[in-house]
């Protein structure tokens, strides 16, 4: 069994930048991630275009140059790999992480190809891994998806999208310009007030010339081999139907922090608990960083407003470990 003095779970920027900062600061790491470099990443839309600017996603003042002033999935991958590959960071990639023992003055992390024993461990998984379901019958057909790659798989084909933040008009509007039928249903009564600024009047216009449908204050019922239930202000409808994108926005893993001793709110909004002037959890030793910190409301933290996590974090471990002075 390895020891480390920092276990880091999760290989997306966040814990990327706790990494680069641990190394910084001598501490013997180790990243532990189940899928590639940037998992999260990964799996996004493959056009995707970021919110932020470049300079907001970088970490450790490593520049990121991209050709828009917005950067594109493609570009992401290329910078957070070269960081992993030009610093030699020590990350275990495609490597899960099954369950953490507790011990007085340590945690044991068992995975899925080894156990390493760690003073302290970061939590920084994110949250797009478990998408939030509709619950619906017919929600597990193979024509329904709660993730979106690449439009030209929906060319041709009658598209339903399901919800009205970023992933879905998104998809709506790549999807349409590939030559899909798409229709949008959107539970509220209007296109999400968070969609991208140069996007949402892109979306309002389409719908409005007709060239997409949208149905607000509207849910599926059911979903069928081939078509859906609709429950609209004007009635039932059946929709002719050949796929579903439910992208109606995802979680975090609240069953894995509830295993590692970490405690929630008892509201919709399942804050884990942890100082902010540490990121600490309730649990010694155990800290959150990034999106995670934030339960349910996931649209209040990215890589810009978390990427300090890192810093907070390995100060706040240099402190019990004696080797720097409290602030």
């Amino acid at each position: 069994m390895q020891d480390y003095d920092l276990a880091i779970i999760g290989g997306g920027p966040i814990g990327i930048a706790c990494g680069l900062e641990a190394k910084k600061k001598g501490l013997s790491y180790i990243i532990i991630e189940k899928g590639t470099i940037v998992n999260s990443l990964f799996n996004y839309p493959i056009n995707m275009q970021f919110f932020s600017s470049s300079e907001k996603l970088e970490i450790d003042d490593i520049p990121f140059i991209s050709k828009e002033a917005k950067p594109k999935r493609n570009e992401a991958l290329e910078y957070y790999r070269r960081i992993v590959t030009s610093n030699k960071l020590n990350i275990h990639l495609f490597e899960s992480v099954d369950d953490v023992e507790k011990y007085e003055d340590s945690f044991v992390v068992n995975t899925s190809k080894n156990r390493y024993r760690t003073k302290n461990i970061i939590v920084a998984t994110g949250f797009y891994d478990l998408p939030n379901k509709i619950h619906v019958p017919g929600e597990d057909l193979p024509k329904v998806s709660h993730y979106y790659k690449d439009p030209h798989f929906y060319a041709s084909q009658k598209l339903a999208v399901i919800g009205a933040s970023n992933s879905a008009i998104d998809a709506a509007l790549e999807c349409y310009r590939k030559g899909a039928d798409v229709t949008l249903i959107i539970r509220g009564p209007e296109v999400g007030q968070r969609v991208k600024y140069w996007v949402r009047p892109d979306i309002i216009n389409r719908i409005e010339e007709g060239s997409i449908k949208a149905y607000y204050n509207s849910t599926v019922k059911e979903i069928l081999e081939e078509e859906l239930i609709v429950d609209t202000p004007d009635g039932v409808i059946n929709l002719p139907n050949d796929f579903v994108l439910a992208l109606t926005g995802y979680m975090p893993n609240f069953e894995f922090l509830e295993q590692l001793g970490i405690q929630l709110s008892n509201d919709e909004k399942r804050l884990p608990q942890y100082n902010p002037d540490t990121m600490e959890t309730n649990v010694e030793g155990l800290y959150l960083a990034g999106v995670i910190c934030g339960g349910m409301e996931t649209h209040k933290w990215f890589i810009e407003n978390s990427r300090i996590h890192a810093e907070i974090i390995i100060r706040s471990i240099l402190e019990k470990m004696q080797l720097v002075p409290r602030a």
